[in-house]
């Protein structure tokens, strides 16, 4: 019986053997682990993909099976993120004893989780799984791999290399696998159900299942990057770097601008400066057809999302300035909110301009577009006035403002800011996830803690209530 034949019975048994076969290997890591095992096993699947020659392989299959982005972006971007984490990674304690603290009276232990299900997106079908492969691996897991649909081809290809990487240092191959082709909802559900832990990055529908599967899930919330750029801001500096972060792997990143709010102040000096950088502001008749052509039955429109700008423009048959040198496009927003699509995150070449009227004015139309999508993703600000980052801190509800960075470069961390370095961005409670920071290894650890007695530290009910007795009375 061929694969494409199976059952829902045969498919949910396939998961299921697949779960087993990675919990044998689990047991197998943790019982004959060391800090130097659980960190060589992170640098070799590290090491399947860092390789010059397969990092190109690999990017080039991305895009080819996808559809989405381009070559020369995937390349860095697989580099310099996996790079990243192993920068973060390499002097982080994961095996054994990780704290012992006598005043308290507790030792940490670190205990691995188990066996990890990662659900790959589409838009990073290389760089995702590897940083969940080796942020897995070095805190002693293992983890199965569900691939989108598109991205099949190009996992098996990694998962070869990662494999043949273990056979130089005597792991075994089980530790990492993923579901083979093709890729069902019933398999995917089974994996989510079976595993000890879930990460699920890319479709909001994917991350929703995860959280009703019934197994602990870290899951991220949708983008919808919006950037304010005030009066005081270095106005070329901004326009390049925002550029740079757009246009990058053709906005696949979550982290990309899909929305900037200038104010009026410096408006036209701006969109000068962003014409320079690449940016093409359309006309009113233009931007109504590029709206018709990427927003379509409620969705977006798959011939445009993460394409080429040339393709863009032929595909939405829009007219464009010194289109030779455009990069990315920029439309008027019309409004905020379900009824104007162009407010929502677009995964394209396309960003959409809002005006302000000054500072306070920016600042509530950057909330009400979170409000509309992206709450909790991140900001980002181009500014001489760091009062105003912090007053965006305080105020919207996000749990990243990115100051003066090219956004997409910073917001998953970078080599000159202290984020952790990740392709899964935590969105808090205002995006519906357990976590607020950038997802790392650290959440794939369980932490035991042997408590032992201490000098007994009992208060006195005056050294609690005494300043608030001596306001409010007892």
């Amino acid at each position: 019986m061929s694969v494409a034949t199976l059952s829902e019975t045969d498919e949910v048994q396939l998961v299921n053997a697949l779960v087993e076969r990675a919990h044998v290997a689990q047991r197998e890591f943790e019982a004959n682990g060391s800090q130097e095992i659980y960190d060589n096993a992170a640098l070799a699947a590290a090491w399947a993909l860092m390789d010059p020659a397969r990092n190109e392989e690999l990017a080039t299959m991305a895009v080819e099976l996808t559809g989405l982005g381009n070559v020369k972006d995937k390349i860095t971007k697989n580099h310099r993120k996996t790079l990243g984490v192993l920068r973060d990674i390499k002097h982080s304690k994961t095996y054994g004893i990780i704290s012992d603290d006598p005043a308290t009276g507790i030792t940490e232990i670190a205990r691995p989780v188990g066996v990890v299900g990662a659900v790959v997106p589409s838009t990073n079908p290389v760089a995702t799984p590897t940083n969940n492969v080796v942020n897995a691996l070095k805190c002693g897991n293992a983890i199965i791999l569900s691939p989108s649909p598109k991205g099949v081809a190009v996992c098996e290809k990694l998962l070869g290399y990662i494999h043949a990487e273990f056979d130089k240092i005597g792991l075994n191959h089980d530790l990492v696998q993923m579901i083979p082709a093709p890729v069902s909802k019933i398999k995917a559900q089974r994996l989510m159900e079976a595993v000890d832990i879930l990460v699920v990055t890319g479709s909001q529908n994917n991350v929703h299942r995860a959280y009703s599967s019934g197994t602990p899930a870290i899951g991220v919330g949708a983008g919808n990057v919006t950037v304010i750029v005030d009066e005081t801001a270095d106005l070329a500096d901004a326009a390049q770097k925002i550029t740079a972060s757009k246009t990058f792997d053709n906005a696949t990143s979550c982290s990309s601008e899909n929305v900037l709010i200038v104010v009026d102040e410096i408006h036209d000096t701006f969109m000068a400066e962003l014409h320079k950088a690449g940016g093409r502001m359309l006309d009113d008749a233009n931007s109504a057809k590029i709206k018709a052509s990427l927003f379509q039955d409620g969705g977006l429109n798959r011939h445009i999302i993460a394409r080429d700008i040339d393709q863009v423009i032929d595909v939405a048959d829009v007219k464009v300035d010194d289109a030779d040198s455009a990069r990315f496009l920029l439309i008027e927003g019309q409004g905020i909110g379900a009824e104007y699509p162009e407010s929502g995150e677009k995964l394209s070449l396309v960003t959409t301009l809002y005006r302000a009227k000054g500072f306070d004015d920016a600042k509530r139309i950057a909330s009400q577009v979170l409000a509309h999508q992206g709450a909790g993703h991140s900001v980002g600000i181009h500014t001489k006035d760091d009062n105003r980052a912090r007053s965006l801190g305080e105020t919207i509800p996000t749990c990243r403002v990115i100051v003066n960075q090219a956004h997409c470069f910073a917001t998953g961390g970078s080599f000159d800011n202290g984020m952790p370095f990740s392709l899964s961005m935590g969105c808090g409670t205002w995006g519906g996830n357990s976590i607020d920071d950038n997802f790392n290894h650290k959440h794939l650890m369980n932490i035991t803690k042997i408590v032992r007695t201490i000098p007994s530290n009992e208060p006195k009910l005056d050294d609690i209530f005494g300043e608030y007795w001596e306001k409010a009375g007892k």
